[in-house]
């Protein structure tokens, strides 16, 4: 496990400068100006020039990537253009909100997916299976905005049950403003995670040490949770981790409709306002996230089933 950990942990610095690169070198690419934007319209070309001077905005490309490659090893994000406030105290705020909306809406597409996947595989070709494996058909088919929109209407405009938007300011008020936007991470993650732990809790379910198990006349239940159940989450949370991954990326979408104060509303609003430092530091972020996810998922596995030998 230490070996593999320093393995990874050698292709996350790689994969962390790539992302640097990348994301310096399409925000310097995209027309606008950081000056412009925050003086307006009305700002003659020497105001906007003596702001890109005092931002360093004017200093030759190479200059400013290495200058933020450098402030990056110091653990300093930057300032932000927009807010004027390191850039660090910001995602300090809006991270733990992205995090826990992502880990609600994990939970509940495990507590709905576990239950169908076994209504599903244990009943193949019955109604009960054919109903449950449509419901990735159309699970698929519906995008998270046009879900959060329809859990507003519902449960917010109409019944009143929700909060519309926003986040509060007590623990009970945040949690509250987190249900409908982590039941939308949950319309988009339970079909695929259903359609996955069906397929296989249906192999493992015919495979012997499941046969042996139940011609010792253990419980229905111990052979299906303790032997099926197990062995089956092995390739469900590889395909929970992929799904969010995907899905720290649509954060964006999710926290603007539930107008949640988010990385992702951060992010949007570092581009609209071309703040450098937001967009570069969120999007390192993401990245930074998305890799600790899958490290997750591999040592899940090595967990849930010894066999696995991490590196290899």
């Amino acid at each position: 496990m230490p070996r593999y950990l320093a393995g990874r942990l050698a292709q996350v610095i790689l994969v962390l400068l790539g992302v640097t690169i990348a994301t310096f070198a399409l925000l310097h690419l995209v027309p606008g100006n950081p000056a412009r934007t925050l003086l307006g319209v009305h700002a003659t070309p020497h105001e906007v020039a003596v702001l890109d001077r005092e931002w360093g905005l004017a200093r030759p490309l190479p200059v400013q990537y290495a200058g933020y490659l450098g402030r990056l090893l110091h653990g300093n994000l930057g300032t932000s253009i927009y807010y004027q406030v390191p850039v660090a105290t910001l995602i300090a705020h809006a991270l733990p909100v992205t995090l826990a909306m992502l880990g609600i809406g994990a939970l509940f597409g495990i507590i709905a997916a576990v239950p169908l996947a076994l209504l599903a595989a244990t009943r193949p070709g019955r109604p009960a299976d054919h109903a449950v494996r449509v419901l990735p058909l159309v699970g698929l088919g519906m995008p998270p905005f046009w879900v959060g929109f329809v859990l507003l209407l519902l449960f917010a405009l109409t019944l009143r049950i929700f909060p519309a938007g926003g986040y509060g300011t007590t623990p009970a008020q945040h949690l509250a403003s987190l249900i409908l936007p982590g039941l939308t991470v949950a319309a988009v993650t339970t079909p695929i995670l259903v359609r996955s732990l069906r397929l296989a809790l249906v192999g493992a379910l015919g495979s012997d040490f499941v046969t042996a198990a139940t011609a010792k006349g253990l419980p229905r239940s111990r052979v299906l949770l303790r032997h099926g159940l197990r062995n089956a989450l092995i390739p469900a949370v590889s395909v929970l981790a992929v799904n969010l991954g995907y899905l720290l990326g649509g954060t964006v979408v999710i926290e603007n409709v539930f107008g949640l104060p988010g990385i992702g509303n951060l992010l949007l609003t570092g581009i609209f306002n071309r703040d450098f430092d937001i967009v570069q530091s969120v999007t390192l972020l993401y990245a930074v996230i998305v890799v600790l996810i899958n490290l997750a998922a591999d040592v899940g596995y090595a967990t849930l089933d010894p066999r696995v030998v991490l590196g290899r």
